[in-house]
């Protein structure tokens, strides 16, 4: 029999704000890869929209309107995710926002907390469900999982007039490295995805300016933004038996613009 290490057959991969942008091409490329996807986001059109497009890879697919930054909502929709598709194998905490705020001097509070909110506190109530999960799973004799937190660049560059931004990605990466070795022995990984520039609703107004497509993208190696397709293989790498003794590590996937 030939390696098929990519092969997801049999497993089911949830993704938060996997509906659009990052989220949603790594789901299309687990659920091409035969995985099962669970979809968390919170716009209903936006779900149902990913949700037909998953479905006609030939996959199970179902979408759960969820507020990470809800503690009891993210717990009830985890138990009800789990009793719906069976299992949860891979977890991506991939629902975050952006809110510019003004220069770090006159930040604004509660712009500060929105963004603590859902970058932060969503993927510590995420990921902490799901390890509750495979850790039950594991002390069941059926070991294993992966859990995966969606920073970005802003962790470990300087991100003026982004401090609260940067400061949730940052923490992102160190939950995640957290995690991975307490929770090794249960056969769990654990490991942080940095995008750089992608083209997705984030970025929109960034994608519309002379300036920044001259200062910054042109500086980008890669010669272009990144988009959604391009965290695919990651996100099929994470979720198969292939990372299975790959833990606790950062992948950059930025056209190689940090090392420039």
């Amino acid at each position: 029999m030939s390696y098929q290490p990519f092969d997801l057959s049999g497993k089911v991969a949830l993704v938060t704000g996997g509906n659009r942008g990052i989220g949603l091409g790594m789901a299309s490329a687990m659920a091409q890869a035969g995985a099962d996807i669970a979809i968390w986001g919170t716009n209903d059109a936006n779900n149902e929209k990913a949700v037909a497009q998953l479905s006609g890879l030939g996959v199970k697919a179902h979408a759960w309107n969820v507020n990470v930054a809800d503690e009891a909502a993210v717990s009830a929709a985890f138990e009800d995710m789990v009793k719906e598709m069976g299992r949860v194998d891979s977890v991506f905490a991939n629902a975050g926002i952006g809110k510019l705020a003004g220069t770090f001097a006159d930040m604004d509070t509660q712009a500060y907390r929105d963004v603590l909110a859902v970058n932060l506190d969503g993927v510590f109530f995420t990921l902490r469900a799901a390890a509750k999960h495979m850790i039950e799973r594991a002390e069941n004799g059926d070991p294993g999982g992966s859990l995966v937190g969606i920073a970005s660049l802003a962790a470990i560059e300087g991100a003026a007039r982004n401090q609260h931004y940067a400061a949730t990605k940052g923490a992102v990466v160190s939950m995640m490295k957290s995690i991975a070795v307490e929770h090794a022995r249960y056969g769990v990984r654990a490991n942080a995805i940095l995008p750089g520039w992608i083209a997705t609703d984030m970025t929109a107004g960034a994608q519309g300016s002379d300036v920044f497509e001259t200062k910054v993208i042109a500086r980008v190696p890669a010669r272009r933004w990144g988009e959604p397709e391009d965290f695919g293989g990651i996100a099929v790498y994470l979720t198969s038996n292939a990372s299975a003794y790959h833990s606790g590590d950062l992948f950059v996937i930025d056209g190689a613009y940090s090392i420039f």
